[in-house]
């Protein structure tokens, strides 16, 4: 390893210790933290394009990308003027807009299979609000998940999570009740007969399957052949709706969604902060016939005050009418991709290293294991330790990753060459 003078971290640390004081952990979500690398949080004060900057003054190439919804890059003049504009008008109005009209034909035109569609706040919202409308509309209970996949932090769906959880001392949460918990059967990422096993077992008992059609939050991991599909014939026998959390693939594989590259119509589909541009917003919505429970025309309750409000929309709306506008985006942003984690892939193998890459379109994850990540399990072989030594080598060089292996590495439209080759470059030197 090359020898390097290490960042300064004087305004971070200091303002870590105060974080402590203030706030749990520090931090306002987990992984901030940085437990699981070993190290205090880096305070990112603005960002721009390619670049996050933080309290220090020190540059970094983004791979995080406030996880996943800067698509365009940090900062992109469209979003920010349409944003601007919008906040000259008010902040909230808690009341009906255009705009929410404008956002909800939108999405309708990327994704068929919204003949509804409701806003929310935040993805966890919407994941809960659909599971709530799965339940009211089949007049069931439980739910099948799949154990490494992350639906927000809603008490029904912290039964063996991803994301955050995976670097804490447990893969559940305390505070979820075991009648909660009940209602929530897990099933293991392709493998169909897993899944069969639990409708098997809980006949005419099952409202809903919900997966990550490419999960992101054990690292990505990408379904097998005819997984997907299978899932969608089971729920149909079933007489189970189907749902595709899309918070991560939503408008970051195609501008359709993981739905529109894997060709299969689920009968609900989850959005979150990608269709805000970042700001806190989610939506949620599918078949006319389940959209229609929610109130005010149906008895399945679920209100915001927030929902819709006018900066995420304007923002939204921009980001995701240049999409539209412009899929030469989605070519550009994958060819960057395929450099980035072609080159990874190409340095374990000339190092011999017991690593191993997956990716799709624009998202990938390195893996400190040798085997082949397919599921929840083979993921948890991941070497931790070695990921934290390999984030902290990185960051210190300038290259700013998710602080936890089991995360994604996302790239956007203002990364170029310069930006992944600089980055290949530090990482093959980590591993000499």
């Amino acid at each position: 390893m090359d020898n390097v003078v290490r960042p300064v971290f004087t305004r971070s640390h200091d303002l870590y210790a105060e974080a402590v004081r203030l706030m749990p952990g520090g931090v306002n979500s987990p992984v901030r933290a940085y437990k699981a690398v070993g190290r205090e949080p880096v305070f990112i004060k603005r960002a721009d394009g390619a670049y996050v900057f933080d309290e220090d003054g020190n540059r970094y190439i983004d791979y995080v990308g406030s996880w996943g919804p800067a698509i365009l890059g940090h900062n992109n003049p469209v979003v920010k003027e349409a944003l601007l504009a919008a906040v000259e008008n008010g902040l909230s109005f808690g009341a009906a807009t255009e705009a929410e009209i404008t956002m909800a034909r939108l999405l309708q035109g990327a994704v068929p299979s919204l003949e509804m569609v409701r806003m929310v706040n935040s993805g966890t919202e919407a994941v809960m609000s659909a599971l709530r409308a799965a339940r009211g509309f089949t007049g069931r209970d439980k739910i099948i998940k799949f154990a490494g996949c992350y639906h927000g932090h809603a008490d029904s769906l912290l039964v063996k999570a991803g994301s955050g959880l995976l670097s804490g001392a447990s893969p559940d949460s305390a505070g979820v009740s075991a009648a909660v918990a009940a209602d929530t059967l897990v099933a293991e990422f392709n493998s169909l007969d897993s899944a069969a096993a639990l409708f098997e077992r809980n006949k005419r008992q099952v409202a809903a399957v919900i997966v990550e059609p490419v999960p992101a939050n054990m690292g990505v991991v990408l379904p097998e052949k005819g997984f997907l599909e299978g899932l969608r014939g089971l729920c149909t026998a079933e007489g189970a709706l189907f749902i595709f959390d899309e918070v991560i693939t939503g408008f970051r594989l195609e501008f359709g969604g993981a739905q529109g590259l894997f060709n299969i119509r689920p009968d609900l589909s989850c959005f979150g902060k990608i269709i805000g541009a970042g700001l806190p917003v989610g939506a949620y919505g599918g078949r006319r016939d389940v959209m229609e429970m929610i109130a005010p025309l149906g008895p399945v309750y679920q209100a915001g005050t927030l929902s819709g409000n006018p900066a995420a929309m304007a923002a939204g709306i921009a980001q995701i009418g240049f999409l539209r506008d412009h899929p030469e985006v989605y070519s550009h942003i994958e060819t960057k991709a395929a450099r980035l984690f072609r080159g990874l892939a190409g340095i374990v193998e000339r190092k011999t290293a017991p690593c191993s890459v997956n990716s799709i379109g624009s998202i990938g994850s390195l893996f400190f294991t040798g085997g082949k990540v397919r599921d929840f399990s083979s993921a948890l072989a991941s070497d931790t330790k070695r990921y934290a030594a390999f984030f902290s080598y990185m960051l210190d060089r300038g290259i700013y990753q998710a602080p936890a292996q089991f995360e994604a590495l996302f790239v956007s439209a203002c990364h170029t060459n310069r930006e992944i080759d600089e980055t290949l470059e530090k990482a093959e030197a980590f591993f000499a």
